[in-house]
C-alpha cells in the first residue's frame, strides 16, 4: 500500500484568553497508508479529535507538518470527508439532499452524484429512505446518512470523529459493521477516532495509543484479525489479546503499586 497521510512530528498548541496556552498534541508521528483503516484511542482530552482537524486542514500544526499525497497541508483539503458524534443533519431537507449538500457547498451538480449517493444508501441498509426527513429517522439512521455525506463526492479520505459515541451499544456494534462494509467496498483510507477500545481493534487495521494530554503516541497495534469480520470475532482469544495489549499501554486495570 502506497502512502497517503504523513503526521510528521506534529506538536499543536490551542492559545487562549489572557495569554494562556494548552498543548493538546506533542511530537506525533505515522504514516497512512492508501486503503488502510487506522483507529486511534486515548483518554478524553488527549488530542484525538485536534490531530483529525489538522489532517483535514482545519486547524494548522504548531509545529511539525503534515502531508496527504507528499503535498503539505496548508488550508483545508477537498479530498477529505468527515463526519462527527452528531449527525448534524439540516431538518427542512430530506435524506436524499441532506447527502447531497456538500455538492451543492463545491459548485457541483448535484444531478451526477445522485447513482453514487443512491449506491451508498443501498450499502448502508438505508434503501427507500431516500426521502425521509431527519425527525422521521432513528439516531442510528441518522448517522448513517452522516456517514454517506461525508463520502458522496468520492474522497480519499474518511474521518471519523467518535460517530457513534452517543448511540445505544446495540446500534452501535450494528454501524460498526456498516463501517467495515462501506470500508471494504469503498476502499477509503479511514482514520477513526473513538474511546472504545474493542470497537477500534474490531474495525481497524492499527490501532495508534495515545497518552493523556499532551497527546503523545505510546503505542500503536497492528491488528492480524481476517476480514470481513463477524461480532462473534470478539469472543476469541486473538481479539482479547489485543485489546488487553491496549489497555495495558492505557494503564486501564493495571495495578499501581
Amino acid at each position: 500500500m502506497s502512502e497517503i497521510i504523513k503526521v510528521d512530528n506534529v506538536s499543536i498548541t490551542y492559545y487562549g484568553k489572557k495569554a494562556t496556552k494548552t498543548l493538546a498534541v506533542k511530537n506525533v508521528s505515522f504514516i497512512g497508508k492508501k486503503s488502510e483503516f487506522i483507529s486511534i484511542v486515548g483518554p478524553s482530552g488527549c488530542g484525538k479529535s485536534t490531530i483529525l482537524k489538522a489532517i483535514a486542514g482545519l486547524i494548522l500544526p504548531t509545529e511539525g507538518k503534515i502531508y496527504i499525497n507528499g503535498k503539505e497541508v496548508t488550508g483545508p483539503q477537498k479530498g477529505i470527508g468527515m463526519a462527527f458524534q452528531s449527525a448534524s443533519l439540516l431538518p427542512w431537507r430530506n435524506a436524499l439532499k441532506n447527502v447531497l449538500l456538500p455538492i451543492e457547498i463545491l459548485g457541483l451538480d448535484p444531478e451526477e452524484y445522485i447513482p453514487h449517493a443512491e449506491k451508498l444508501f443501498e450499502i448502508v441498509g438505508l434503501k427507500g429512505f431516500e426521502n425521509s426527513f431527519p425527525w422521521e429517522l432513528s439516531g442510528g439512521m441518522q448517522q448513517r446518512v452522516s456517514l454517506i455525506r461525508a463520502l458522496v463526492f468520492n474522497p480519499e479520505i474518511l474521518l471519523l470523529d467518535e460517530p457513534f459515541g452517543a448511540l445505544d451499544a446495540l446500534t452501535r456494534e450494528e454501524l460498526n459493521l456498516v463501517v467495515q462494509r462501506l470500508w471494504m467496498t469503498e476502499k477509503k483510507t479511514i482514520i477513526f477516532v473513538t474511546h472504545d477500545i474493542p470497537e477500534a481493534v474490531f474495525l481497524a487495521d492499527r490501532v495508534i495509543v495515545l497518552k493523556s494530554r499532551p497527546g503523545q503516541i505510546v503505542h500503536e497495534e497492528k491488528i492480524d484479525l481476517p476480514r470481513p469480520r463477524s461480532l462473534d470475532i470478539k469472543l476469541t482469544e486473538k481479539f482479547l489479546e489485543h485489546v488487553k495489549v491496549i489497555r495495558e499501554k492505557l494503564g486501564i486495570g493495571v495495578n499501581n503499586k
